[in-house]
């Protein structure tokens, strides 16, 4: 895969002084929150049933919600900052919805002992530099398709959300079609506006159950069984690496970052370690949210988009300080709106990888193997398609060259 610059350059920090504010955008900002509440949206569910399966406390669950997001809030802004690239981290969602059926199983000190574990080896990955010489090896056209692959099933969200939230779903499409036209940069903002004024006009905001409350962490002391071990640290490990890591890296490349992977590996693994024993189950590099950050949506510049990971971050932070009253939040928008703005900031991001995988005739066939079987939604061994998209993409390119040779 060919760098669109020199991988010295990209490892360490960017010279000049750092400038945040004067570097952000209203789009900047509006991708962080949208990057955000999709990512909480989308499994702050798996959570609170993981936690109900498994007869935690409120507090215990308020704890997790919050180690996890003071977690990706420090990484990402301190990564995005480091790099000047938009390095977004998020939770491990199928992490999550592992645990809906194992954590019952285990006492909740050996899960958090399990944690610790899958933490050590994600740090001890990184640090080994391995991870970046295999990800060096990905061609770019299969890169790209990874991305698009990934970015599908958000993608076709909005017209599936159209079958049953139509007025709604059609006055956010045409209010960013009309702004797409006349002001490219607002189309998102001015969709979003769109969407909550008619949600409201069409009751369907339900505030009924939003109430104020503050997360506290709640300490546990780890214990490490082998039977914890086995049933959820490896697993959680396997799908970091797998279903998170890979294409997180993944969609950097494919949007023209070549920040190193090793140090930001690394880095979340650390913190995972530190935050464990207040719940986090681990915290990995983003793939779906980071795209809304990384593509052309965030911002016309591509070196000043690492604002909209800051702001990503800094939501974050406001999510993890308020977690139940961001869960109730989110729970009074309709699903239709939420699906349809991250569906509308992915468009770009989408079209990129498309056009970036067709580009190389040596390449086409691997990557639109990538891109299908990524986009299927194919699930084998409890891994998800993002993996085994890389690998059968990987393998199409390897018989097709030896062929041609």
């Amino acid at each position: 895969m060919t760098p669109p610059s020199s991988p010295e350059l990209s490892a360490t920090p960017k010279p000049g002084p750092l400038r945040p504010l004067a570097d952000t955008s209203v789009p900047a900002v509006v991708a962080g929150f949208v990057a955000m509440m999709t990512g909480y949206t989308s499994s702050l569910a798996l959570m609170f049933q993981a936690g109900a399966a498994a007869h935690l406390s409120a507090a215990q669950i308020s704890s997790w919600i919050w180690a996890l997001s003071v977690g990706m809030a420090v990484t990402t802004i301190g990564l995005s900052l480091w790099f000047r690239a938009p390095v977004v981290v998020a939770w491990s969602t199928p992490g999550a919805a592992l645990l809906v059926a194992s954590l019952p199983h285990v006492p909740y000190a050996d899960a958090i002992g399990a944690f610790v574990v899958c933490a050590l080896l994600l740090t001890a990955v990184g640090l080994s530099g391995g991870f970046d010489a295999l990800m060096r090896r990905v061609p770019a056209g299969i890169a790209a398709a990874l991305l698009a692959g990934i970015l599908f099933e958000i993608g076709i969200g909005i017209f599936r959300a159209a079958q049953y939230q139509t007025p709604l779903v059609l006055v956010m499409f045409f209010a960013w079609l009309v702004v797409k036209r006349l002001a490219p940069r607002y189309a998102v903002v001015a969709s979003l506006a769109a969407g909550t004024a008619a949600a409201a006009a069409l009751g369907l905001l339900d505030f009924s159950h939003f109430r104020v409350a503050l997360a506290h962490p709640v300490f546990t002391k780890p214990s490490f069984s082998l039977a914890a071990t086995v049933s959820i640290g490896i697993p959680l490990f396997v799908v970091a690496m797998a279903s998170q890591n890979v294409p997180g890296i993944a969609v950097l490349r494919a949007d023209g970052y070549t920040t190193p992977s090793s140090p930001l590996i690394a880095t979340t693994g650390l913190a995972s370690l530190v935050l464990a024993p207040f719940g986090s189950h681990g915290i990995n590099l983003a793939a779906i949210i980071a795209a809304i950050c990384t593509g052309p949506e965030a911002h016309e510049d591509r070196g000043k988009r690492y604002t909209a990971a800051l702001w990503c971050g800094a939501f974050y932070l406001v999510a993890g300080v308020f977690g139940a009253t961001i869960a109730a939040l989110f729970a009074a928008l309709p699903t239709a709106l939420v699906v349809s703005i991250a569906a509308l900031a992915l468009l770009g991001s989408i079209m990129s990888g498309l056009a970036s995988a067709m580009q190389d005739v040596k390449q086409r066939e691997a990557a639109l193997v990538t891109f299908m079987v990524t986009a299927s939604g194919l699930t084998l061994l409890s891994i998800g398609p993002a993996f085994w998209g890389l690998v059968a993409g990987v393998v199409t390119q390897i018989v097709l060259n030896a062929r041609r040779a």
